[in-house]
């Protein structure tokens, strides 16, 4: 039975639950909705294999230890936003927001869409200190999330990747990028990086408590996926070859 909740006059959000979809058909999917349909979506993927995503305009030279993740087989995908690389796996928390642009109150533009967001997961989840840092999630001088956006004429998206936990080895893939953050100085990603599971209860909790939360900006329903079909677009989320 479909859920819903409830909101007054507000506009349609509709939610995608996803389970065990690999990041590169998120990416897919997401891409789809942005480009192919006028609706608002909000995507929430829990328990993807493990993959590597860069930024669009990412070289995999400089980021990660190409021989390293060939060897060990593992997907590169260059998604169709911006933003850095990251190695995810089942411990990643996806969280997607595809929304027209008269959808919400904010400007649409990448720091106030950065804004509306991290007041929204603080609002949701109470943990503290947390806060947005330059264009990262942080709990103290930590990051826990990372964001990345994709603004065209009268739609957006933001999609975020949370750790829940991570694999301390899986960060050997990644090189130290000559781009990063400014609070992140020179630490190595174990210095860099805090998880959501030692500041909270359960991801299970941090979900249910968003979908309280944007209710109060944004009426959600549950959509059925599979019924959907999307319309002729640009496709820019692909695999690399290594």
């Amino acid at each position: 039975m479909k859920r819903s909740w409830r909101s007054h006059i507000r506009p349609n959000l509709h939610l995608i639950h996803l389970k065990n979809i690999p990041i590169f058909k998120q990416l897919q999917l997401e891409e789809g909705l942005l480009r192919s349909d006028d609706r608002n979506f909000l995507i929430i993927n829990e328990g993807s294999p493990r993959s590597i995503v860069m930024g669009i305009s990412g070289k995999p030279e400089e980021l990660i230890h190409t021989a390293s993740v060939k060897q060990d087989k593992i997907p590169v995908i260059k998604r169709f936003s911006g933003g850095g690389t990251v190695i995810v796996d089942e411990n990643t928390l996806f969280i997607s927001f595809i929304l027209s642009k008269d959808a919400l109150d904010i400007h649409p533009y990448p720091e106030p869409i950065l804004r509306w967001s991290a007041d929204l997961y603080k609002d949701a989840w109470k943990i503290p200190n947390f806060h947005l840092r330059e264009n990262d999630y942080c709990i103290g001088e930590k990051k826990c999330g990372g964001n990345a956006q994709y603004i065209k004429k009268d739609r957006w998206l933001h999609h975020t990747s949370f750790l829940w936990d991570y694999t301390h080895s899986n960060m050997n893939y990644l090189l130290m990028p000559a781009k990063r953050p400014k609070y992140r100085q020179d630490r190595d990603h174990l210095d860099f990086l805090t998880p959501l599971k030692e500041h909270t209860i359960s991801q299970k909790t941090l979900i249910e408590n968003l979908k309280e939360t944007i209710v109060k900006q944004l009426y959600i329903s549950e959509f059925d996926i599979t019924s959907w079909e999307p319309k002729a677009h640009r496709q820019s989320a692909h695999l690399i070859n290594l």
